[in-house]
């Protein structure tokens, strides 16, 4: 692990603190050792159902009926059904990097719709759960201030706090340097992951969404910031060898368009969006991100240049181009003239046709 000299001093404070701070002393656990971990094979490829011939959906849903719009945009890409969730043990992870409200972790409006829609379609048991960056934690009190641990017990959902339990060590040789990875043994488990990650720019990754969501699924020791700053951006995308969703149902309804991932200027878009690939979900948006052109970070490069997506496509985690990507929109209140203009403007970033 390669030490900044912010991260040793960040270590040399918490240790002072940990001897009196029982949080202090979790997050240097996280962050110098390795956990007990029982090995585990890495979970195979996932056949994304979510396709039309040879192009992965995506779909963009604006409105203000957040249900309705979660909804509708799973409808779009095929509909839930194609999970064939019945019976099947399902884990639905959203963003808790701390217990900040939106969007720097995602709305508990958008998580319950997902868990009632996993519901209705059969899934059992469904649990809530994620683990909070290292030095917000512990994770449990961040889920309970955001109002997501409330939105598991209404939907009947088992909270799971990430860093309570217990660990799986998956070994990755196509990874250059997450080379093992401890994974949280109930994402390991689960027999279907939906993924709700928020839409945001992230000061050391250039942004967040699909491909970073996974790194709440892993233990401290696996942290980008753990392979040194140069390496943030492929890590999040070998993470995801480690962590393989099935669906990706991203709350859009604020975006986090400079700044990130803890704070930083925040706009309105009241989108949703859904897919089974996340490399076309996140080049969807960082079309998003590249509109609202606060942010250099996004600015600077095309969507295919970015670091994240370019790993990501050489590992074969999804989409290789605009070429696989097909883009479907619907507009649920039919009234904002600028849905439309954003829309046409993702088109254009991603290379798809307008």
């Amino acid at each position: 692990m390669k030490l900044t000299r912010r991260t040793v001093l960040t270590l040399a404070g918490l240790a002072a603190l940990g001897i009196t701070i029982p949080a202090c002393r979790q997050m240097l656990r996280q962050m110098l050792f390795s956990p007990e971990a029982t090995p585990a094979s890495a979970p195979p490829p996932v056949a994304n159902p979510f396709r039309a011939g040879d192009k992965s959906l995506v779909a963009i849903v604006h409105g203000d009926d957040v249900p309705a719009m979660v909804r509708r945009a799973v409808e779009l890409i095929g509909g839930i059904d194609r999970l064939g969730l019945r019976g099947r043990r399902t884990l639905v992870k959203p963003n808790v990097v701390s217990g900040s409200p939106p969007p720097t972790t995602t709305d508990p409006r958008v998580v319950r719709a997902v868990a009632e829609l996993a519901r209705a379609a059969g899934a059992r048991p469904i649990a809530v759960g994620d683990m909070s960056a290292v030095l917000s934690l512990p994770s449990r009190p961040n889920l309970e201030q955001t109002g997501i641990a409330r939105v598991a017990t209404e939907v009947g959902a088992t909270l799971l706090a990430f860093d309570e339990g217990e660990w799986v060590e998956v070994r990755q040789p196509a990874a250059e340097h997450a080379t093992t990875v401890y994974v949280a043994k109930a994402v390991h488990e689960a027999e279907c992951l939906i993924s709700v990650p928020i839409i945001k720019t992230h000061r050391n990754a250039s942004f967040s969404c699909a491909l970073k969501n996974t790194v709440g699924c892993v233990h401290g020791k696996n942290k980008p910031w753990a392979y040194g700053g140069a390496a943030w951006e492929p890590v999040v995308a070998e993470l995801n060898l480690a962590v393989r969703p099935h669906l990706f149902v991203v709350d859009g309804l604020q975006s986090m368009v400079s700044g990130g991932p803890w704070s930083g200027e925040s706009v309105r878009t009241n989108v949703v969006l859904a897919s089974g690939d996340p490399v076309a979900t996140d080049a969807v948006a960082l079309g998003l991100l590249k509109a609202a052109g606060r942010s250099e970070l996004v600015t600077g490069k095309g969507v295919w240049e970015q670091r994240q997506i370019q790993r990501a496509v050489a590992l074969g985690l999804g989409a290789r181009g605009p070429g696989d990507v097909a883009l479907l929109d619907d507009d649920l209140v039919d009234r904002d003239r600028g849905f439309r203009t954003l829309v046409d403007s993702i088109r254009r970033s991603v290379g798809l046709q307008t």
